[in-house]
Order: structure tokens, then C-alpha cells, then sequence
């Protein structure tokens, strides 16, 4: 047998990130038997980093270091180098930076865990430059003080390493005691009351320094604005969404958003572009379209798709990423000087319009260069030019067009086209929503995506999703997000298309979740399965994507209604209860999980459809109303057309929800909320009785 470590790895490996540095001089191992049972072998410990292909630091590091003769000679001599993809492999990240975290106080990538050859971590950090700089210190020096340490104060190194593996399992695998009934609407509130307290009232979103993207935050005031009336709710949600479509977080030449700003005001972003980001922002503007009736968000939320599906996407399926460079150089694809401009843009009234509109200056506000934002509104500019309003924005557009055409002759940035399976459902869940508000167009690509899911990641036979698909393969075992974002995203392309092949998926993959990843005795619903390494996580909170135990209990909460006989509802009940002091004790951390709560409190509410389609002004009503907590369930005219439903379903009976509510004289609509109405036929009543139901 060969020795693994005698060469660099990662050419064999399907990741994209691996596969950057699979050239390095370092002899990296991917996370595997013949890794771990090397380091044993040798008694060495593991050296692993931890990063993904749109990290800028990522990047550094490796260039400043992984690339260094010297630096890669300690590595193989000394260590077992071990390179993860944290997007492939999300439980590790998840154990190694909450040791991180605990330690440190902080976190980030790229992520450099040391580890002995049983696992257990004993040093951790970040990015580390070569050389000492700036009360950092050097990698090379920090590689042979670490490596001293190992041969020379081994039993204190252990000493640390079971103290800190103490430590992180106590942090992610214990569960609060249970408390005696499962939060609600009172959740919604005090998650409503934070964000609204906490938010950035001159600049709009949360945070100082940096800036991310919150849409968990966001539905939670829009849904609380609605529920209550109190417009403070809603200003802090619009102030927000209207920051991040002004500012430089947003791609105004081709649409679409960065990660996040590196500044208070949104000027400057980190500029890859992520799959979840945009797929979570898309859904949040159409929310807060129908909540506010503001056309700009529905705007704002169809280019946003329109980027996904044209940069994002073969057609099929959705990629992961857009690195943040171009070339070696970050951001250079998306800065513009006053040149630039008028060299793109033919008429030069259009161009001094563009750069008016967009703040592009000679000195820039980015290394010499303009992050595009908006600057002056268009009636300003019509003011100072003496034009109408139309004019200035069909100029603003001519000259958009341009600097796209102009913009697709630069470098671009890399993209990882990767497969997620959890991003997949996200997006899908976005573009199924926007086919019920926006355009059925939407409905559709979401469902093609979709089908290429349960085609290319769903083992139908094992009953088991896979983490990732690319170049025709699939690989690693799908996680809790994995099952409960793309559950949910079939669950609204069955609303959005009627296609009872999406609620059957749904349901798959929920039955699926609960049996892998539900802890009946201690009430949890864990991120991975039980053979993690260290630790096995929970991700109650919200981070870059929305807690994956919220949107499962969001998600099984809603298909209980098609399976009672599941009792997935009384899964949401124990982890609400398991969950409910955290909740209660950091609300803001816990939107999508007292969403979620809200809902188990409340109820859906269910507006049941018996027909072949679903007319056009009921879909009107539907698109141009906020339901936050909607349930539309549609079902065949007949109770012959719904035996095969069943079947496909594995259901024996009819649910509740579509049991005796057959089309009366055409197409027929029941609305309920723990009652129902009567048996409605036209956009008008329908309309009335969703008034009547209103929590």
C-alpha cells in the first residue's frame, strides 16, 4: 500500500476549493480513514484548514504560505495536512469553529485547527500571515513552537485537548431543560422588539464595523407589523431592505448581492456572491412587497433571480458560488472609475447621468475605484438636467446595458458549481414563491430545479440525499439542512404549481429527517448524525443561512396537515419545548425557530383548492396579499382524482384539510384556522374570508 502522505491528495477530489490547492508543495489529505489512520500510525497531529472557494483569506493564506517551500516542508514533516471544504463538510466547520469561538472569541476562515491523532483539538485560530505581523504571530514560527510542544509538553497538550473537547460537547450536544409548553406568538414579538431596538436606525440593518444580510430578521418584523399593526416594525424592515438595495451590497450593473459590507453605511462589500445569500434576500423583497405593496421590492426580488439563473445556474440545477476576485485581484470585476464609464457608455449625457446616479468619482471609495451605489435619486437628477423622471430612467437603463456589455469583457470571477443540496432548496423555495407572487415563469424553473434534485441527489431506494452533486457525481451524506431546506422548497413548488410529485418529495424527505436527525429523548433535532466526530452539533440559530432546526419544524409543521399519521407535528411540539428557554433567552439569534413557534401557536392558515388549476384572480388574491403563515393546499376537483394522490403520498386517507372538500360548481376554495369557511367560488369571497381568518 502507498503511503498517503507522501504526495498531495487533492487532485482526486471532486471540491472545487480542494482542487485550488491541489498544486500547493504541502501533502494535503482530504478529511478521510487513511488520513486520520496515518496521523495515528505516525503518532503526529492533524493540521487542518478549513475554508471554502470564495474566501478571500483563503486565498491569502494559501498564496503566502501553503505555497512556501519551507513552510510546506513543517507541514509534511511535522503534521498530517488535512484540507476540508466547509461547504461539503459542514459539521466539521461547525465543531472546530465552535471551538474557535470558545477559545478565541471569535471566528473565521480560513480556519486552522490542530488536533491530536484521537481528534481532540489543542490549538486554534484563523488566518496567520508567514511572518509575524501586527501582534499576530507567524505561521512558520507558530508550526515549530506547535511541533516542539507535541514532542516535549505532550501531557499538557492532551491536558488541553480533552478539556476543550469537553468543553464543545457540553456546548453543542446538551439541550436545555424543557420547559412546560412550547413558546408562540409570544417568540414572534420578542423577536420583533430586539431587531427593531438593535437595528441601525441612520444607516438601516444590524451591526457596526460589518454588515450582513438578515432576512430571518426581516419576516420576523414584517410578520409582526402585520400581526400587530405597529409600523415601527415595518420601518425597521424597509430601512433595512432599502440600505442593502442602495448600497454596495447589491451588483447594480448585473443584480444580485455580495456576501456583506466591510462598513457601517453599506458601501464597500467582501464581494463573492453566494447562492444562499441571494436566494434568502430574493424572498425576503417579495415578502416585503406584498407586506408593503412597494413595487421596487418585487423589482429588486425578480432581478435578484434573473442574476441566479443566469450566473448562478447550467439551466438545471443552482451553483454555489462566485468567487470574490477576478483574477488576483478582489472586486476588480465590479469598481469603475469616471474613464471607465464614459468609455462604456456611448451618449455622453448617459454616462455623466450613470455616474451622477452611481457616485463613480475620480477618488472612488474603493482603493481608487467606485463600488457602485446609488447616490441621487432619479427625481434629483431629473431637477438637474431638466428632464422628466421616465427619461432619466430609461437613459439610466440604456447606460446600464452598456456597462453590463463592457463589464462581460473583464475577468471573471471563478464559480463553484458545485451542487448544495440545502442552497438548492433555498433557491427553489425562492423561486416558487416568486411563481406565486411574481410570475409563473418562476413557479417553473423552480420545479426544473427540483426534479434535478430528486433525479441527481435523492437515493429514492435508500431513502438518503446527498450533500452535494457535481460533474455527474454525488457525494457525502446530506445534513439537517440539507433535508429541511429542500423539503420546504418542495413544499412551496407544490403550492406554486399544484404538481402533487413536489408534496410526495416533501414528505420524503421530511420522514427522512425526523428518522435521522430526531433525538426522541432528549427532544432535539440534531445537524448531523451521530458518528460526527467530537461533537454533534445543533444549529438552533440563525446564521449566514436560517437555523436549520427552525425551518424543519417550520416545514414538518405544515406537512403534518397531509400526514397526520406521521405525528410530525408532535416533533415541532418537543423541539419547541426543548428549545423554548433559548428562545426566550436570545430571541434575536432565534427568528426562523419563533417563526416557527408563532406558527405551532396560531395555526396555518389553510386555503384548500379543489380544482384542475388555480384561477387567475385567486391567484391574484394570493400574490398580492401578505400570508406570512399560508398554507395553500391544492387538490384534484374529485375524490376520484384523489386516490392516486394518496398513493404517491403513502397516505391511507384523506387528511383533514382536503377530506369532504370536493369542487362544489367549478373550481371551489375552503378557507380555515382551526374553522372553516364555506365553500368558496370566486377571487371576491375568497378574499373576504382570508380578512375573517387573519390571526
Amino acid at each position: 500500500m502507498t503511503d498517503p502522505l507522501a504526495r498531495n491528495r487533492l487532485s482526486e477530489e471532486g471540491s472545487p476549493y480542494l482542487r485550488q490547492h491541489a498544486d500547493n508543495p504541502v501533502h494535503w489529505q482530504p478529511w478521510d480513514d487513511d488520513a486520520i489512520e496515518a496521523a495515528r500510525e505516525r503518532d503526529r497531529p492533524l493540521f487542518v484548514s478549513i475554508g471554502y472557494s470564495a474566501c478571500h483569506w483563503c486565498h491569502v493564506m494559501e498564496e503566502e504560505s501553503f505555497s512556501d517551500p519551507d513552510i510546506a516542508a513543517t507541514l509534511n514533516d511535522e503534521f498530517v495536512p488535512v484540507k476540508v471544504d466547509r461547504e461539503e463538510r459542514p459539521d466539521l466547520d461547525d465543531v472546530f469553529m465552535t471551538v474557535c469561538q470558545l477559545v478565541r472569541g471569535g471566528g473565521g476562515w480560513p480556519l486552522s485547527v490542530w488536533l491530536t491523532p484521537e481528534l481532540k483539538p489543542f490549538y486554534v485560530g484563523t488566518y496567520f500571515p508567514p511572518d509575524a505581523s501586527r501582534n499576530q504571530p507567524g505561521f512558520r514560527q507558530l508550526l515549530d513552537d506547535i511541533a516542539e510542544s507535541w514532542r516535549t509538553e505532550r501531557a499538557d497538550v492532551e491536558a488541553r485537548a480533552d478539556q476543550w473537547t469537553s468543553a464543545v460537547r457540553g456546548e453543542l450536544e446538551d439541550v436545555p431543560d424543557p420547559i412546560d409548553a412550547a413558546p408562540g406568538s409570544d417568540a414572534l414579538t420578542a423577536v420583533a422588539d430586539a431587531a427593531r431596538d438593535r437595528a441601525d436606525d441612520e444607516h438601516g440593518g444590524w451591526g457596526g464595523s460589518q454588515k450582513f444580510p438578515q432576512p430571518s430578521r426581516i419576516h420576523a418584523l414584517l410578520r409582526a407589523a402585520d400581526r400587530t399593526g405597529d409600523d415601527a416594525y415595518t420601518r425597521t424592515a424597509t430601512r433595512a431592505l432599502d440600505a442593502m438595495a442602495d448600497g454596495g451590497l447589491r451588483d447594480h450593473v448585473g443584480g444580485g448581492f455580495h456576501r456583506y459590507c466591510v462598513d457601517r453605511d453599506w458601501t464597500v462589500p467582501h464581494f463573492e456572491k453566494m447562492l444562499y445569500d441571494n436566494a434568502e434576500l430574493a424572498r425576503a423583497y417579495t415578502a416585503a412587497h406584498q407586506a408593503t405593496g412597494d413595487d421596487r421590492y418585487a423589482e429588486i426580488a425578480g432581478e435578484t433571480l434573473d442574476f441566479v439563473d443566469r450566473e448562478l445556474s447550467d439551466g438545471r440545477a443552482f451553483y454555489a458560488t462566485l468567487d470574490a476576485r477576478s483574477g488576483d485581484e478582489e472586486g476588480s470585476f465590479y469598481v469603475w472609475t469616471p474613464d471607465e464609464v464614459d468609455a462604456a457608455v456611448a451618449d455622453a449625457g448617459d454616462a455623466e447621468l450613470f455616474r451622477a446616479r452611481y457616485g463613480v468619482t475620480e477618488p472612488g471609495n474603493f482603493e481608487g475605484d467606485t463600488v457602485l451605489t446609488v447616490a441621487e435619486s432619479v427625481e434629483t437628477l431629473a431637477d438637474d438636467h431638466d428632464l422628466r423622471e421616465s427619461e432619466v430612467a430609461e437613459r439610466l437603463e440604456r447606460a446600464r446595458e452598456q456597462v453590463f456589455e463592457t463589464r462581460e469583457g473583464r475577468t471573471r470571477p471563478a464559480r463553484d458549481e458545485k451542487v448544495i443540496s440545502a442552497w438548492n432548496g433555498l433557491a427553489v423555495r425562492a423561486f416558487a414563491e416568486a411563481g406565486l407572487v411574481l410570475d409563473d415563469a418562476y413557479g417553473e424553473r423552480a420545479a426544473a430545479a427540483l426534479d434535478f434534485a430528486r433525479e441527481e441527489l435523492w437515493d429514492a431506494e435508500s431513502g438518503a440525499l446527498a450533500r452535494r452533486w457535481l460533474d455527474g457525481e454525488r457525494s457525502g451524506p446530506g445534513y439537517l439542512d440539507d433535508y429541511a431546506f429542500l423539503a420546504r422548497g418542495a413544499l412551496t413548488t407544490y403550492e406554486a404549481t399544484g404538481d402533487h410529485r413536489h408534496l410526495a418529495f416533501a414528505l420524503d424527505l421530511s420522514r427522512a429527517l425526523v428518522e435521522q436527525f430526531y433525538d426522541e429523548n432528549a427532544g432535539a433535532l440534531y445537524f448531523s448524525t451521530p458518528d460526527t466526530p467530537l461533537a454533534r452539533p445543533q444549529e438552533t440559530e440563525d446564521r449566514s443561512t436560517p437555523s436549520p432546526v427552525g425551518v424543519a419544524c417550520e416545514t414538518l409543521l405544515a406537512l403534518d396537515a397531509f400526514a397526520p399519521d406521521d405525528r410530525l407535528g408532535e416533533v415541532v411540539k418537543r423541539v419547541l419545548e426543548t428549545q423554548g428557554a433559548n428562545i426566550r433567552e436570545s430571541p434575536l439569534g432565534h427568528a426562523s425557530l419563533a417563526l416557527a413557534a408563532d406558527t405551532y401557536e396560531t395555526g396555518h392558515l389553510e386555503l384548500t383548492v379543489a380544482a384542475a388549476e388555480l384561477p387567475e384572480d385567486w391567484r391574484r388574491v394570493v400574490a398580492d396579499t401578505y400570508l406570512p403563515d399560508r398554507l395553500l393546499s391544492r387538490r384534484p376537483p374529485t375524490d376520484g382524482g384523489l386516490t392516486e394522490w394518496l398513493a404517491d403520498l403513502g397516505v391511507s386517507d384523506a387528511p383533514p384539510l382536503w377530506a369532504g372538500r370536493e369542487a362544489t360548481e367549478g373550481a371551489t376554495a375552503y378557507v380555515c384556522r382551526r374553522a372553516c369557511s364555506p365553500p368558496l367560488t370566486t377571487g371576491e369571497e375568497l378574499s373576504e374570508w382570508i380578512r375573517e381568518f387573519r390571526p
